[in-house]
């Protein structure tokens, strides 16, 4: 028994491939999905490794407005912002891949965010 106390655990030092994270937001959905549909399909041209998209739990703010600050005070306006998230993983990338990532063109409303 006590020689099963004393035994180390092994522990791997493996290093983690390198990998580009992109994370795209848009408040509607659909011109998020078709700026995916196009980093989708020209990512597919070169030899990359492409996990997602991942969608991302979508922020809901939300704010009241009184209508009227005199007049009616219990009378309010609600509004709402969505804030749509979807990530992409590429790993085992080349030179190709940059290239195409910074030559992407995409529709108005969309940030995109792109980390290595």
């Amino acid at each position: 028994m006590a020689e099963k106390k004393n035994k180390k655990k092994k522990i791997k030092n493996k290093t983690p491939k390198p990998r580009i994270r992109i994370k795209v937001k848009s408040y509607d959905h659909r011109v998020i999905d078709e700026a995916l549909k196009n980093i989708i399909e020209s990512l597919s041209r070169t030899e990359a490794n492409i996990i997602g998209p991942i969608f991302l739990p979508t922020k809901i703010r939300k704010y009241t407005v009184t209508r009227s600050p005199f007049v009616h005070e219990a009378s309010k306006d609600q509004y709402e912002k969505r804030v749509h998230k979807r990530l992409i993983d590429i790993v085992d990338f080349n030179e190709k891949t940059l290239e195409i990532l910074r030559g992407l063109h995409l529709p108005a409303g969309v940030d995109v965010e792109i980390k290595m």
